[in-house]
Order: structure tokens, then sequence, then C-alpha cells
């Protein structure tokens, strides 16, 4: 096991696009990592997707970012989703867990497959979500933007 000191530090920055509910759309994610010699390394994922909502979209995004990497890291992932953000900052999903994945609330879990493919990629690293209201200021997740766009375009 891998100390949580001696782990990479890795940024993931996500966006999910979606045109129509449910329509074509697309995510994009940019891992960015600075490894012990101070190079930063950049990884770009981008996907279309037919018949899909921007929730899955969101969801996707931070799925791929997580796989991608190869050893357990320390991550952040910055996403404009405050769905995505709140469901682990606000503990939802553990709530659902709890309760075997009936009900969020008085609603039903909503991609619930999602949820726990999102678990089990996160598993092995140590990650943190920040909610990134409207991209303002962030290179990262302005270009990620762009991804889930031409993503989109792909299916058009």
């Amino acid at each position: 096991m891998v100390n949580k000191e001696d782990r990479a530090e890795v940024n993931i920055y996500t966006d999910g696009a979606c045109s129509g509910n449910p329509g074509k759309g697309g995510y994009g994610t940019i891992l960015v990592h600075i490894d012990a010699n101070g190079q930063k390394h950049e990884k770009e994922l981008s996907e279309g997707f037919e018949n899909v909502t921007n929730n899955q979209m969101e969801l996707m995004a931070v799925i791929v970012g997580l796989e991608a990497l190869k050893k357990p890291c320390n991550v952040v992932i910055y996403s404009d989703s405050k769905y995505v953000v709140d469901a682990f900052n606000n503990h939802w999903v553990d709530n659902w867990i709890k309760k075997g994945w009936k009900t969020a609330g008085k609603s039903p879990v909503k991609n619930v497959d999602l949820w726990q493919r999102l678990l089990k990629a996160k598993e092995p690293h140590d990650v943190s979500f920040v909610w990134v209201k409207g991209h303002a200021g962030h290179e990262y997740n302005e270009r990620c933007d762009t991804l889930a766009v031409n993503a989109y375009k792909l299916l058009s």
C-alpha cells in the first residue's frame, strides 16, 4: 500500500454537456500531474454519446479521469456540476448506500450504475471534489467545456 504522502498529486478538470434531455452529449476531462522533477504532464480525454443527460455526462467525465490513473494518487477533481460535487461533499452517496440505493431524499436514486462505477474508480485514490461555479477563471475547466462541446459535435 502506498502512503498518502508518497502518492502523486493529480488535478482533474471535468465537464459534461448534453443537448436535449435525453439527447446527444459528450464529456471532457483533463488530468494534470506534476511529477517529482517538477514537469507538468497533461492527458486529455473526450467522447460523445447518444441519449444521455447532463448529469450522466458529468459523472462520466469524473469516472474516465479516475479510471485513467494507473497508480493510487492524491486527486482533486474540479467540476462545474453541483450534482456531482454535492453528492460527495454533502455525503449524499453515503446515505444512498446505506439505504440500498433506493432513495435520495424522497426520490429514487438516478444513475445508480454510474455512481457505483464512480465509487469503484475512486476507491484506490484519496479524492476531494471542488465545485467550480461557472468555470470563472479556471482555464482547464474552460478547455474541458470545449472538449465536451467537440464530443457533442462528433455526433451531430
